[in-house]
């Protein structure tokens, strides 16, 4: 279960998928049988879900081109003809409805909707979903880190987390990869005194002891706990400057430098 879970909050399973990915299913409020796809990289475990659990496909939500992310939804539309949303400036397979932000993608008979932001960064035209006190935010935010530069800048991606960041604490983060341990050791490496990141680095290890998932964690958790969205605190520009043996101007400056070196990264 994630930190803290709001009351009438969406009804989300997590289909796993190649060795780390989470396929997210959103259950929709009127009719929980009816399921919107996140992100299905391997059409599998959804087809699989489909047909256990009885459950029908309306519709499947993209947040960027990658093939983990993309692969399964040709095979997936072809034996479920459903709506597709992906972002406007990306490649995505088949007649998929292009959106930027500002834009909704809507499920009316479904009662749910999601407006979209533009998180570019991992990707040059990555965008994330909110609606219904949930994030799907693919690979721009993990819990306790944020992707890899792929296509974007430091910039870009400090602009995207600052949005994201600005989102209501409570607002549960849907991102795409089992990372969260590995994310934590590293942050611990840039803040190990943050008695909060200790505390929700044990919870997590204990989770992932017994093969639990870690997510969606939480807006407010993330800027207790995330290097990436404490770019602007004293104790990190601190661990990024003896990082960087210099010292950084700008909170542009220490994110660079702290994503360099997760990068780099390797726990002891």
């Amino acid at each position: 279960m994630p930190e803290t879970v709001p009351p009438n909050a969406l009804q989300v399973t997590a289909l796993r998928a190649f060795t780390d990915n989470y396929i997210w299913a959103i259950h929709a409020p009127r009719d929980p049988q009816q399921i919107v796809v996140v992100d299905p990289g391997d059409a599998q475990p959804v087809l699989s879900a489909l047909r256990d659990r009885r459950w029908s496909l309306a519709g499947i939500l993209v947040t960027h081109h990658h093939a983990d992310h993309i692969g399964g939804i040709v095979e997936l539309t072809t034996a479920h003809p459903v709506p597709v949303f992906g972002p406007a400036n990306e490649r995505i397979p088949g007649d998929s409805r292009s959106l930027h932000e500002g834009d909704r993608a809507e499920f009316p008979s479904l009662g749910m909707s999601f407006d979209v932001l533009d998180v570019p960064g991992h990707t040059a035209g990555h965008i994330a979903y909110v609606g219904h006190g949930a994030l799907f935010c693919g690979d721009t935010l993990f819990s306790g880190g944020c992707g890899r530069l792929f296509e974007g800048t430091a910039e870009q991606m400090t602009v995207s987390l600052d949005k994201l960041a600005a989102l209501g604490d409570e607002t549960l983060v849907y991102c795409t990869h089992e990372y969260t341990l590995s994310n934590l050791r590293f942050a611990l490496a840039v803040e190990p005194d943050n008695s909060e990141l200790k505390s929700y680095f044990e919870r997590s290890r204990a989770k992932r002891d017994v093969d639990q998932i870690t997510l969606p964690s939480n807006i407010e958790l993330e800027r207790k706990v995330n290097p990436f969205l404490r770019c602007s605190t004293e104790t990190v520009r601190r661990a990024a400057e003896r990082h960087a043996g210099r010292t950084l101007d700008s909170t542009l400056a220490v994110f660079a430098t702290v994503r360099s070196w997760k990068d780099g990264f390797k726990a002891g």
